[in-house]
């Protein structure tokens, strides 16, 4: 173990000394969210030369802001996409396998207070259960009232028949992202975060790399690569524009917008409200929309699902209807309706709604309703759309795409779909703990040596000991205040007030690691967007 993390350690002197040093690269990611590290891990596990560059940190945008939930998308078979959902119940299966330490199977009752609702949600999810087949988590059961109530001890009684109870996953999404680059990196990818690419370098009309900028210290750098991925999530169409500008005068070529941002709010409140380890649903709302309660790190999240947005926020605040709209629903379903006061956090994602291009010099390839991938006449792969629970399957079709162009050379695919991530270790798996407050068991395998770097009896608050910080700055690429409490500690999303609170101690230990800025009073801003009341945000 030792030895695996004398080699993962993420000094960034010696990452940005590789990245200075000339070298010719097979794929260059941009983006470290959930699908670029994807790819640079896929490319990297097949022996391919990889570097990822990403302009702020790993996961910070939409892929630290999901739902927690791995799954196949029991919403699709309404709408008739029965191969979407197989092949995201078999990812789902997989993901659950490759990181046991960070995702597990989570139960979803769904409280029912007509007396057709359970027939006609249950028979959808027994198809849900029939696609799924050998990789089901869990049988469909229908709920009596007593059953539903012993599930979720909260729920509204008056009215309530019954219940339908189905199976689904849960994980921890910005954790799972950085497994994912450490992964990578074990494997021979360099990452880089805090690195903003630039520009794309042409020639002859073709990309052949990226220029970027260390934005801790503003200095530059050109990366030589015969692939370029934009993994940039709902950022894409920046990259592409200038894709598209660089070469005008070359190539009649035109850019026209790939993505349609949309949001989902989430909110965070005490356990309480829930009380028990089962999350709950409501497919159906006042308005249509989903409605849902799920247990988290010790924690209930409530939330809503996709809200169109004309904004690339890098820190989205909700809309005053989305927060009115879940406290009204949750009251409607709960027995203790939780009230503003009662929010610990409240945060936003961006989703990217795929528009797919249709314009003459490119070459689209959709390889799924849920994420498309366009080759531009450069040479440039874009990729976006998709959700979590698909990101191992969106990678394989993107370095088929980059095979198919001629960007890469051919090589062996589906090494990703038993690769263990960093940290596993099946032996000490609690299938309870992400129910269960932060603590130890989110590093796996690797909880016994954070115990071994000075603070490990230093409790900064529950949950984070000064020994996570000084292993999040040495082994996890932390910088920063945000990085550890928002991203390696979830604590950000978990209580704002308390994250704010320990920014101070959390600041002084990451500047004795690093001898970097850790931009504590950036934090505390920021922090700023998570409270809800009015004011604290005064």
């Amino acid at each position: 173990m030792v030895t695996l993390l004398q080699a993962l350690a993420t000094k960034r002197s010696e990452l940005i000394a590789r990245l200075a040093k000339p070298q010719h690269y097979d794929v260059a990611v941009v983006g470290g969210g959930a699908t670029g590290l994807g790819v640079a891990l896929d490319a990297a596990v097949r022996g391919l030369r990889v570097v990822l560059i990403e302009s702020h940190d790993f996961a910070k945008g939409t892929s630290s802001r999901s739902t927690k939930l791995v799954h196949g998308g029991v919403r699709y078979l309404a709408q008739g996409n029965i191969g979407l959902v197989r092949e995201a119940l078999h990812e789902r299966t997989l993901l659950l396998k490759n990181a046991p330490h960070l995702a597990q199977p989570l139960p979803f009752v769904m409280p029912t207070y007509k007396w057709w609702e359970a027939p006609f949600y249950g028979i959808g999810l027994k198809m849900y259960d029939a696609l799924a087949g050998g990789a089901g988590l869990g049988r469909t059961e229908f709920l009596s009232r007593r059953e539903t109530l012993a599930q979720l001890p909260m729920a509204r009684p008056e009215g309530l028949k019954g219940g339908v109870k189905y199976w689904d996953g849960q994980f921890n999404d910005a954790r799972l992202a950085l497994a994912l680059a450490r992964t990578a990196a074990a494997h021979g990818a360099l990452l880089v975060n805090y690195c903003r690419a630039t520009g794309l370098i042409h020639d002859s009309g073709r990309v052949v790399g990226v220029m970027c900028e260390d934005q801790l210290t503003g200095q530059v750098y050109k990366i030589d690569s015969g692939c370029v991925v934009n993994a940039t999530g709902v950022w894409v169409d920046e990259l592409r524009s200038q894709d598209g500008a660089a070469v005008g005068g070359l190539i009649a070529h035109q850019t026209q917008a790939m993505v349609a941002p949309s949001q989902g709010v989430h909110m965070v409140v005490d356990r309480e409200f829930l009380d028990g380890n089962a999350a709950l649903i409501v497919p159906k709302t006042a308005d249509g929309r989903v409605l849902f309660a799920v247990p988290w790190l010790g924690k209930v999240i409530l939330g809503t699902t996709d809200t169109p947005r004309h904004d690339l926020a890098r820190e989205p605040e909700a809309f005053e209807e989305e927060i009115e709209f879940i406290l009204r629903e949750s009251a409607r379903y709960l027995r203790r309706a939780p009230t503003r006061a009662d929010v610990k956090s409240i945060w936003v994602g961006l989703r990217p709604l795929v528009k797919p291009p249709d314009v003459e010099g490119h070459n689209t390839k959709g390889l799924s309703r849920e994420h498309t991938i366009l080759v531009s006449c450069t040479g440039l792969v874009t990729v976006t759309g998709g959700k979590w629970t698909t990101y191992r399957a969106m990678a394989e079709d993107v370095l088929a795409q980059c095979t198919q162009h001629q960007l890469i050379k051919p090589t062996v695919s589906g090494l990703t779909k038993r690769l263990d991530l960093v940290g596993v270790d099946i032996t000490n798996f609690d299938v309870k703990a992400l129910y269960e407050p932060e603590g130890w068991h989110s590093y796996g395998a690797e909880q016994d040596f954070v115990r071994t770097l000075p603070g490990a009896d230093h409790w900064l608050c529950a949950g984070l000991s000064e020994s996570m910080v000084r292993f999040a700055a040495r082994y996890e690429f932390a910088m920063k205040v945000e990085d550890v409490l928002a991203r390696r500690s979830r604590l950000l999303f978990l209580d704002a007030r308390l994250a704010s609170r320990m920014a101070g101690v959390v600041a002084d230990i990451l500047h004795e690691e690093t001898g970097q800025d850790p931009a504590q009073e950036e934090f505390e801003r920021l922090c700023q967007h998570y409270f809800l009341g009015d004011e604290e945000k005064t």
